[in-house]
């Protein structure tokens, strides 16, 4: 029974790397955007969001992982060792910060969007500073990102969200907590906290300036 549990942690953990998540957030923006026809989304401009988002916030940051793999500078994708992580988080911030730039200066995503891109970017800079000193969770602060995506999304066209989609994202948030808990990689501390990270940087920028508006 714990190879099972060990394995279906490990396969937990590998779906939603923290890399991958933002292509997940901007594939079911486009997607859903089109399906409510909120308004004629380009086929051109979702195939350069996502495009965009990929190379950015997955294939470059992985690419520079994997360069210092093959240097010894870390051991594995996971980098399980907080001290090896802050060269990878250097790498991944940047690409974050291009795929802001590209979301808000190129694309001209819808203000909800742009902050969720920016608040994103924000937070993979705080993790990389307290990294120093803690070791809070990045797969959480990434789907805890993903959560707060979601429900700025929802505030932005003025849609309330149903009880399924909240449930689910909430049960693989729990799901992805206990994982990385059971892998021993992270304490509950650290995984709640990433979580509320990643809420706040994606939700709270656009919560304040709707009411300010």
């Amino acid at each position: 029974m714990n190879a099972i549990f060990n394995i279906i942690a490990k396969i937990l953990s590998l779906v939603f790397y923290p890399l991958f998540v933002p292509t997940y957030g901007i594939a079911l923006f486009c997607y859903v955007w089109s399906v409510q026809a909120i308004q004629p989304v380009p086929l051109v401009w979702t195939a350069i969001a996502v495009t965009g988002t990929l190379v950015f916030t997955c294939v470059l940051p992985i690419s520079a992982i994997w360069i210092m793999m093959q240097r010894g500078k870390v051991k594995d994708m996971q980098i399980a060792d907080s001290r090896e992580r802050t060269m990878p988080y250097v790498y991944t911030l940047c690409g974050f910060a291009f795929w802001s730039y590209l979301m808000v200066a190129v694309l001209k995503a819808p203000i909800y969007l742009g902050l969720v891109c920016i608040g994103a970017t924000v937070a993979i800079g705080i993790v990389m500073l307290v990294n120093k000193y803690w070791k809070i969770s990045a797969h959480l602060t990434g789907i805890g990102g993903f959560f707060g995506g979601l429900m700025s999304y929802f505030l932005g066209v003025g849609n309330v969200p149903s009880w399924g989609t909240l449930s689910l994202c909430l049960i693989v948030s729990l799901l992805l907590m206990c994982s990385r808990v059971y892998l021993k990689a992270h304490t509950s501390a650290q995984v709640c906290a990433g979580w509320l990270l990643g809420l706040a940087c994606t939700f709270l920028p656009y919560y304040f300036v709707f009411y300010a508006g």
